[in-house]
């Protein structure tokens, strides 16, 4: 086996090493990227409809209190504002969803099912103050963070305690079977958003593509360079003084001399089979004499 293969042998087992080296650490980086990108997009989805909350409850709220006297209104209702607004948001971007899912709620659309009155169920027996889970949908999984809610505003029993204290005006749009005995500091339901999975992870597996087969050309170049560095500086005139010491051997004392300028050991190898030969031609003309 000659120098060259051993080196490529050598070269191809680093190069295995490193491009799986890199593999795991670039592909296990690029997945927490990704799991942060979705977590980071649920955040931002609930802090847009918290704000929105707040919005309706300190401005828009008290701007229709006189209307509220002859017709309810649920504009008036911050939980009504933020899904409405993010519902306007989901025109767009129909992957993303929030809900603020009740138990027990006044509008029926905000009915928890099953898969969400089990997050209420987790907040009612004093689980953490947030929740995070990956759950399948038609259009793909897709990462859910869920808040609690929480009646701790004295404020909301008026419309939620008894149908009798309920507004008139809100008794007569939705009815008196839902949205009611409510409690203070009592976990009533849970603000749900939901965002996908598919695009984030896409674009991971697109970067580590993109990055490993990158590295690998690079690697296959500089593999290939290094072969003909090698074949020029070493292995050709290696194997010309390995021919030239051959025919020496074989008695061809008189063989020209491969001279070489390299300034380097394969120089003083060259030097010192010419002078082997030369010690090699006296020592036969003295024993001719």
């Amino acid at each position: 086996m000659n120098l060259l293969v051993k080196f490529n042998l050598v070269f191809l087992l680093l190069f295995l090493v490193g491009i799986g080296a890199c593999g795991y650490f670039s592909w296990e980086l690029l997945q927490k990227n990704a799991r942060e990108e979705i977590a980071e997009n649920a955040r931002l989805l609930m802090a847009n409809a918290i704000a929105v909350r707040g919005y309706t409850n300190t401005r828009i709220k008290p701007l229709l209190e006189t209307q509220m006297r002859y017709t309810f209104l649920p504009e008036s209702v911050p939980a009504f504002s933020a899904t409405e607004v993010l519902n306007e948001l989901r025109k767009k971007y129909p992957e993303y969803a929030y809900k603020e899912a009740m138990l027990n709620p006044t509008n029926p659309r905000d009915r928890a099912v099953e898969w969400e009155a089990d997050i209420i169920n987790q907040f009612r027996n004093g689980s953490d103050s947030e929740l995070f889970g990956v759950r399948d949908t038609p259009t793909g999984r897709s990462l859910f963070f869920a808040r609690p809610l929480k009646i701790t505003d004295p404020a909301c029993l008026v419309c939620h305690s008894t149908v009798e204290v309920a507004p008139r005006t809100m008794v007569d749009k939705y009815g008196t079977a839902n949205g009611f005995g409510w409690n203070f500091n009592e976990t009533v339901g849970a603000q749900v958003v939901s965002v996908p999975t598919d695009v984030p992870f896409a674009r991971a597996r697109k970067a580590f593509i993109a990055f490993m087969t990158s590295l690998a050309g690079v690697l296959v170049a500089i593999g290939l360079i290094l072969n003909l560095l090698l074949w020029w500086m070493f292995i050709r005139p290696v194997t010309r003084i390995s021919a030239l010491a051959n025919r020496v051997s074989l008695g061809a004392l008189d063989a020209p001399d491969f001279n070489v300028r390299s300034g380097d050991e394969i120089q003083t190898l060259s030097e010192s089979l010419a002078r082997m030969r030369k010690s090699l031609v006296q020592a036969m003309k003295m024993l001719e004499t």
